[in-house]
Formats: structure tokens, sequence, C-alpha cells
């Protein structure tokens, strides 16, 4: 099979694999190993799933109930989408005794429709409207994997990490914003051993593109005059403007974030001392800087006298921190990516990253919600967050507390 993304070919057959992979799951779950006929893709989120400290014969848990399910999902992007996805779906769900759910860039499930009988089943074990399906919360599956890969994957039976789990297959790919690229959630269909053919792969994928465009259509390119910036979790800023899109250098990078926090202006000499460590840089290499980035931008964008953007800049960072200033913790950690420009060391750059950490941080621990504390630890950025790790098992069900506990006494130890 040359699709990796793929659970079975057109001919495998699905009760041999089905054996070996119960064993693999076994020995894994066990002693920590992978074995064949393991994918990489499984393996990987199997692992990811370990170190978020997932039990399991654990379940999914549900983060939103009835009544603050509704309000969140019509006022979430994808609604807009959900008339496409249902028309694409809904028939190719119920006729298959198939599921179709919707999810939120935190695996949170907003919709879950199709057959009665299979909506039955899968509420048994928390496939419901509400419920958080994320791979630090629920192991491997096809709509938490999607999110945390960024591609369309099929999960077959027994490589779903919860064992509860793994008398389902599906098949599910992320949904982006159209202008930004940024990960809304993700579409799935679930249901029996025969989602596990390449057609139910092809079948979402082309969905979730269909659904793109239609978000595209209602969500027009930004008016003229619009700079967007996008800088977490990235060495390389994105800056779109007039719906044309521009990777930046490094450098140039550094440039844009100061003057977008600086949106009066800032003095040259200023701005020196913002982005160079050393202090043998002169005036005259920002200037060629600026220079070049003039010319990449165009004079009417990059003003001087002092340095500023002609048009306030809508900044992803400015995005988390507006979040977190209203209390909304949930929607602040949807728009963290990533620390700022992680590689940077221009001060200015270096201040902004930590305090904003901190904020995320503090606001986390604050809410001590266990999803979003999960999420966050089994993050790159995260991971060794003894803080988070200290809080997490904190309000973690008493079950899941000493695992947490041994995490972050190792991490401790390995942090003195």
């Amino acid at each position: 099979m040359t699709d990796p993304w793929l659970a079975l070919a057109a001919d495998a057959d699905p009760g041999e694999r089905l054996g070996e992979l119960r064993h693999a799951h076994e020995v894994f779950t066990a002693a920590g190993r992978l074995e064949r006929p393991v994918r990489p893709v499984v393996g990987e989120s199997w692992r990811r799933s370990a170190r978020a400290r997932v039990c399991p014969d654990g379940a999914a848990l549900v983060d939103l109930d009835a009544d603050d399910v509704g309000p969140y999902r019509e006022s979430h992007p994808l609604a807009r989408a959900m008339p496409v996805i249902r028309e694409l779906m809904s028939a190719y769900a119920t006729d298959g005794e198939h599921l179709l759910a919707v999810c939120d860039a935190h695996g949170r499930l907003l919709w879950v429709e199709g057959h009665p009988l299979a909506r039955r089943r899968a509420g048994r074990m928390n496939f419901v409207e509400g419920a958080r399906w994320a791979e630090s919360v629920a192991g491997t599956n096809a709509p938490g994997t999607a999110i945390a890969v960024d591609r369309p994957v099929q999960v077959f039976a027994a490589e779903h990490f919860l064992r509860p789990v793994q008398q389902w297959t599906c098949a599910a790919a992320p949904l982006h914003d159209p202008h930004t690229g940024r990960v809304l959630g993700a579409v799935d269909i679930t249901g029996g051993n025969g989602l596990a053919h390449p057609h139910s792969l092809a079948f979402v994928q082309a969905v979730a593109r269909a659904a793109e465009s239609q978000l595209a259509l209602l969500a027009p390119s930004p008016a003229a005059g619009t700079i967007r910036l996008s800088a977490l979790g990235r060495d390389e800023a994105l800056l779109i403007v007039e719906g044309r899109a521009l990777r930046l250098s490094r450098r140039h990078s550094e440039i844009l974030v100061a003057l977008a926090r600086r949106p009066e202006g800032i003095g040259g000499e200023e701005l020196l001392v913002e982005l160079y460590e050393d202090e043998s840089v002169t005036p005259v290499t920002l200037r060629a800087e600026l220079s070049r980035l003039r010319r990449l931008l165009g004079p009417d964008l990059l003003l001087s006298r002092p340095y500023r953007l002609a048009s306030p800049a809508d900044a992803d960072f400015d995005t988390v921190a507006r979040r977190l200033a209203s209390g909304a913790v949930a929607a602040a950690l949807s728009a963290y990516t990533g620390p700022l420009l992680p590689a940077s060391q221009a001060p200015s750059v270096v201040r902004l990253r930590r305090r904003l950490d901190d904020s995320v941080r503090a606001a986390l621990i604050a809410r001590g919600d266990t999803g979003l504390l999960a999420d966050w630890v089994s993050s790159p950025w995260g991971e060794d967050d003894l803080p988070a790790w200290r809080a997490l098992a904190a309000a973690a069900p008493a079950a899941q507390r000493p695992a947490l506990l041994a995490r972050a006494r190792t991490l401790d130890a390995e942090l003195r």
C-alpha cells in the first residue's frame, strides 16, 4: 500500500488485519513497543496518546452539555459549511448506518448526525455532541488525529487507542479557514469496518474541499487595506495583504511583529534596540533591511518617519491576548498555535513571547479545565511545562492522578 493515510489496501483482508492490530495494541499498551503492521501515522499517534496519559480503557469526556453546545456551534465558523456537508454526506451516512460528525479545532464534536441505531451505539462511548475527541483526551481517532497532523486520515478498528472504540472505523479530514489556512476543525465519517476502503477517505477529503469552498464564498477575501499577520508557531511569519499572502524572512518577520505592536510608529534608533541583541549593529544595517522589506510590501504599506504600517495589523498574537483579557480561555487557546517566532532572539520578540506564554499558562491553570490542560501539555511547546502538568494532575479524576503526578515528578527531576 503506497498511501500511508489509508488504513487498508483495497484487496486487504480486514479480519486478518484486525487480529494483527489487536495484538500490536496489547503489546504497545503493556510494553510501549510498536510492532508490525502498525502504520507510522498510527504509531506516532499512539505515542502521543501515551505521553498524554490517555487510559486505553477510558472514554472521551463531555466538555459541553446540551445547553452549551447549541449556542457555541451556532457561532462557530463551521456552522456556515454545515448545509453543504449535510447535502453531500447525510444520505450516505443514513443509508450505510454510518455517522457524520464535525468537530472544532479542539476536537469537540459539534454535530453528530446519521443513522439512529448508529447514534445510540456511538452514544455509549461518548461519541456525542459536546464530547472532546482530541488525541490528548480520546487517543488515536480519525477526527482527533486529522487535527493533530493536519491531514486526512483513516483509522481502522484496533488502530484506535481506546479499546471501547475499536469496534468502529472512521475517516476524517481537517477543515481550514480559506483565507488564513488555520485549522477550524474536521469532518468525519464513522461506522463499521466497511469504511476501511480507499473510497471513504477520498469521499471525506472531497467533502472537506467543498466545505472550504463554501466558506470562501460566504466569507470573501479581506477588504482593501486589511493587514493580517500570523507569527505564532512559525519562524517565518505570514502576512496577508488584500488577499495576497507573503511569507517573510526571519528578520522581516521580527520587524513586522515590532511594527504591529507599535501602530503609532517607532523611530529608527528604538527599532534597532528592539531587533538586535548585538549592540555593534549599525543603523545602516537596519535601513537596508527596511528597504528590502519596502520593496517586498510596496511603498504604500511601510511608511517612515517614524517607521509604521499604513494600516493597523490584525495579528494572531494580539487575538490571543484580547481573548485572554476577556476571559475567553478556550477561544484564546484555539487561536494560540505555538510560541511567537520560536527561533527569534530579537529582544522585543523574546519579551512578547514570554509574556504571552506566561499569560496563556496562567489562564489555563486558573481555569483548571482538564481538557484544555491536556491539550497544552500534549503540544510541543507544553510537553515540558511543569506547572501545567501539576495543575492537570490536581484537576484530573482520581484514577488518572497517579500517572500524571509521576510524569510531573520525572519532569521536575529532568529540569533540575
